[in-house]
């Protein structure tokens, strides 16, 4: 991870246009090569960014980041570097999910029947190259879809979701992979995202789950 503190000037340019005056801010460049504009305020979000598959282009006194997927450009004018290092951060273990969370993921894994009907596991934790989708399912269809749960469902989550879905659907024996945004509570905000973003949305019932699966008996996870 490389982290730029500087004097600088944003744009983006593309399917929309966004302008950042100059000011100093916080550049971070990922190993997985996405690119983010910090402000020391305001949100915990970037001011700017460019996910990847992009390419980063480096001048003396300017940055040019293009999407390989769509051509939008985000440009950074740097007037003044304050900070520039880097740092290997290694291999990372992961979030990990609190109690009902990872129960939710438990009884989803043994009874797929509250996602749809006819569906299959075909793996819980499935590996990608960002991090495990909770479940990978397949619906009646034989589809593959990508389930996330979480306890409370907000924006955060189905960006997440969105991002294993971009990354998903780029494998020819696995797309398309459809999007399942699984929660005990879904805020009104995140809903419209998934939905807008072709992800179903499902809320669960935990005591209606747990009533489903006898836990007594032993199971493969």
């Amino acid at each position: 991870m490389r982290l730029l503190v500087a004097r600088c000037q944003v744009d983006y340019t593309g399917r929309l246009s966004a302008h950042l005056p100059m000011a100093t801010r916080l550049i971070i460049w990922k190993a997985d090569g996405s690119v983010l504009v910090h402000a020391d305020g305001g949100s915990y979000k970037p001011l700017n960014w460019m996910t990847p598959p992009c390419s980063v282009v480096e001048g003396e006194t300017e940055w040019t980041v293009t999407s390989k997927k769509t051509g939008d450009q985000l440009k950074i004018t740097i007037e003044e570097v304050l900070h520039d290092s880097s740092h290997e951060l290694g291999v990372d273990p992961g979030l990990q999910k609190d109690g009902v969370e990872a129960h939710l993921q438990e009884l989803l894994a043994a009874d797929t029947a509250p996602l749809g009907k006819g569906w299959s596991l075909v793996r819980r934790e499935y590996p990608t190259a960002i991090g495990p989708v909770d479940l990978m399912c397949r619906n009646a269809d034989g589809k593959h879809v990508a389930v996330e749960i979480k306890r409370q469902g907000g924006i955060d989550g189905v960006e997440q979701l969105t991002r294993y879905l971009e990354l998903l659907n780029r494998d020819p024996l696995l797309a398309p992979v459809d999007g399942v945004f699984a929660a005990q509570a879904i805020k009104p905000q995140a809903r419209v995202l998934a939905e807008d973003r072709g992800i179903r949305c499902v809320v669960l019932d935990y005591d209606d789950l747990r009533g489903a699966v006898d836990e007594s008996q032993p199971r493969l996870f």
